[in-house]
């Protein structure tokens, strides 16, 4: 038999764009709830999403300016 999962309920509080979402996303990732291929293929159509909008060069140049 495989190892038996305790299942817990965590209630997670913050201000509006404090980082609650990011931070329970990482949380899940690292404990094993989203396998390796799902977000392998998120990556790839974002990077697909980013390269076909039009503003690209502006963002990139803006990105350069905030991280040289």
């Amino acid at each position: 038999m495989g190892k038996e999962k305790t299942h817990i309920n965590i209630i997670v509080t913050g201000h509006v764009d404090s980082g609650k979402s990011t931070t329970t996303g990482h949380l899940i990732y690292k404990c094993g709830g989203i396998d390796k291929r799902t977000i392998e293929n998120l990556r790839r159509k974002s990077l697909l999403e980013l390269a076909r909008s039009p503003s690209l060069p502006r963002k990139l140049r803006r990105l350069n300016e905030y991280y040289p």
